[in-house]
């Protein structure tokens, strides 16, 4: 039966389309893992990151389990032994290979990971032209549940493979140096918003995750929120004025992770003498004081807030805010704002000159309402909110194994939006809800402030 962790789909008898947006999606994880070699894509350099074959062996898997396993009863599995190596944590699909293991998997190779994923995309295909109408309108929500699962490997291939070359003595370069441009990020400002009843929460006909919904009303008090994200340079006056070594700006389990992990800057960053320099998927540079700092944690993006004097915003303020910007961005896969034409490029400095904001997504417009919006709202960095990752009023997970795609992570995570650099384009929307741990760095993070009035 379909599952209720996604949005019905509509037009499920159209099934060219699906088929269209599954075989996209699928080339595209294939054209990021074509700059790295076999050896790359083996690597596995802490517990959190995956290998890049596993990310593209895991897509498959999910396909392979819950659309062709489940409705395709012609179907052959590649290989038994697939579904103990590519499981991510589905207890109900039967137990797994351990996370901080993947790294070990020599086998199999990067060329039957390829051969795999031939497999079963044909055997999507076959679907798609032979199932009945029953057992495809059962399998299309989760078909575009597995695509946009498979979007959001996509942004942890990159996010891995960055970490993984950092490791590396050599500090190889996942893709070749973007322009950089030389333009002073815009001065800060505050949009205010009057607070009150509103509503948040994904609603309508369109995909969204189950952890989006079910849409709720929410109380606000007025606010103000920053019309951009934090700068590079603004984050340095922060280091400049001893903010790591001032507990006074963090909270507990902050400062406790800042002494024993001995963070004194953003993951990727380096000074040498008087200089800094980052670490991005183009090898090393030197820092650019106007782009929006990424790869600090909610513990470090908190710090700073409370040393600006102002706080980060909830999810709600942020996202009824969202609600009213255009979903365009620094994308990864979005070339209309990267002049190297480079489908893989994620790099917040490749921007395309003719924007009005270099740095950021839109210039500060008019909305159908009249009035201004913030900049860089969506691309560039996932932002930092307040709010702890817990379930919305009268949220269900689905049954079964889907059910525990969100609802099983609703503890201990802290929720961030609005996308990045690396998220691919098309994949987000105003209600989306990204989590990680307090203490995670190594996701495009930065932060936007908010204050009271």
């Amino acid at each position: 039966m379909p599952d209720t962790a996604v949005q019905p789909c509509t037009g499920a008898a159209d099934r060219r389309p699906a088929l269209d947006r599954f075989e996209a999606v699928r080339r595209y994880s294939e054209a990021l893992a074509a700059n790295l070699t076999a050896e790359d894509q083996s690597i596995q350099s802490m517990a959190d990151v995956s290998p890049t074959k596993w990310h593209l062996a895991h897509t498959t898997w999910f396909f392979e389990t819950f659309v062709l396993g489940r409705f395709d009863p012609n179907y052959r599995v590649f290989d038994p032994a697939f579904g103990y190596l590519f499981n991510s944590y589905y207890e109900a699909a039967g137990p797994r290979h351990p996370r901080p293991e993947r790294g070990l998997l020599s086998r199999p190779t990067v060329d039957v990971v390829a051969a795999y994923r031939d497999h079963v995309g044909a055997a999507m295909a076959r679907f798609a032209r032979r199932a009945t109408e029953a057992a495809w309108e059962a399998a299309a929500p989760l078909i575009e549940l597995g695509i946009h699962h498979e979007q959001q490997h996509q942004e942890l291939v990159l996010m891995d493979i960055k970490h993984v070359f950092s490791i590396n003595p050599l500090l190889p370069a996942y893709q070749a140096p973007q322009p950089q441009i030389a333009v002073a990020a815009s001065p800060l400002g505050w949009f205010a918003h009057p607070g009150g009843l509103i509503e948040i929460g994904h609603r309508g006909a369109g995909f969204a995750f189950d952890n989006e919904t079910p849409r709720h009303k929410v109380w606000l008090e007025p606010f103000r929120l920053g019309s951009r994200p934090v700068s590079c340079g603004e984050y340095l006056e922060f280091i400049d004025a001893g903010g790591y070594q001032r507990p006074e700006f963090w909270l507990s389990d902050g400062w406790a992770t800042v002494q024993q992990q001995g963070w004194a800057a953003p993951l990727y960053w380096q000074q040498q003498d008087d200089t800094w320099s980052i670490f991005t998927l183009c090898g090393r540079r030197r820092l650019n004081p106007s782009e929006p700092v990424c790869h600090v944690s909610f513990f470090e993006a908190d710090a700073y807030a409370k040393w600006a004097g102002k706080r980060l915003p909830t999810e709600a303020e942020w996202e009824v805010v969202a609600a009213h910007v255009p979903v365009v961005g620094n994308f990864a896969d979005d070339r209309r704002y990267h002049p190297c034409a480079d489908p893989a490029c994620a790099d917040p400095a490749c921007a395309d000159p003719a924007r009005a904001d270099p740095a950021g997504d839109i210039a500060a417009g008019d909305t159908a309402a009249g009035a201004a919006v913030p900049r860089q709202m969506f691309g560039d960095v996932w932002e930092w909110t307040a709010s702890p990752y817990v379930p919305y009023p009268r949220f269900r997970a689905a049954a079964g194994a889907i059910g525990e795609y969100n609802g099983k992570f609703m503890c201990n995570q802290m929720v961030l939006r609005g996308g990045a650099a690396v998220t691919p384009a098309g994949h987000l929307r105003a209600t989306y809800r990204n989590f990680f741990p307090p203490s995670a760095r190594w996701a495009f993070s930065g932060v936007r402030l908010a204050e009271d009035f």
